[in-house]
C-alpha cells in the first residue's frame, strides 16, 4: 500500500462511498443507477417517451370512436323522438310530416303513412361518426298511432 493510499485510509477515504457504492473522482456515486457525472438519475434510454409516443395516438383514436359512438347513438334516439313526435300529431290530424322534420336530425327522411285506424311515421338519417372516411350506417326509428275520434 502506497502512503497515499494509507494516509486517505486512515482518514476514512478508501473510494467507497456511505453505501458502500464505489465514488469518482469528485466524491460522487458512480452507483448502480448510472449517476455519475451527468447529473445522476435512472437512465431508461427514452423507453418511456417512446411508450408515450406509441400510447398517445392510440389512445387519441379511441377517444375518436367514442365520440362517433355517442354521435351514432344521439341520431337514433333523435330519429325516435321525431318518429313519435310525428305520428302523434298526424293521429290527431296535425301535418304530422311538418312535426317529424322539426324534430329529425338535417337531412333525414320523414314518412308518414296512415291506414287501417292508425298512423305509422319512420324517420332515417345516414350517419358517418368518423366523417365519412371509415363508412357510414342508417340510424332509424318509427312509431305507430292509434288515429284519434275528430272532435266536433
Amino acid at each position: 500500500m502506497t502512503a497515499r493510499r494509507r494516509q486517505a485510509f486512515r482518514r476514512g477515504h478508501n473510494g467507497v462511498g456511505h453505501n458502500g457504492v464505489g465514488q469518482d473522482s469528485g466524491g460522487r456515486d458512480g452507483g448502480a443507477h448510472g449517476g455519475g457525472r451527468d447529473g445522476g438519475g435512472s437512465h431508461d434510454g427514452g423507453g418511456v417517451t417512446a411508450e408515450f409516443a406509441v400510447a398517445l395516438p392510440a389512445l387519441l383514436l379511441m377517444v375518436t370512436f367514442a365520440l362517433g359512438a355517442v354521435d351514432a347513438v344521439l341520431a337514433k334516439v333523435q330519429c325516435v323522438d321525431a318518429a313519435r313526435d310525428a305520428a302523434l300529431v298526424a293521429a290527431r290530424g296535425g301535418d304530422g310530416f311538418a312535426a317529424g322534420q322539426a324534430r329529425a336530425p338535417r337531412d333525414a327522411v320523414v314518412r308518414v303513412t296512415s291506414g287501417d285506424g292508425t298512423v305509422q311515421a319512420t324517420v332515417s338519417v345516414r350517419v358517418a361518426p368518423l366523417g365519412g372516411r371509415l363508412g357510414s350506417f342508417v340510424a332509424s326509428g318509427s312509431a305507430v298511432a292509434t288515429l284519434e275520434p275528430a272532435v266536433p
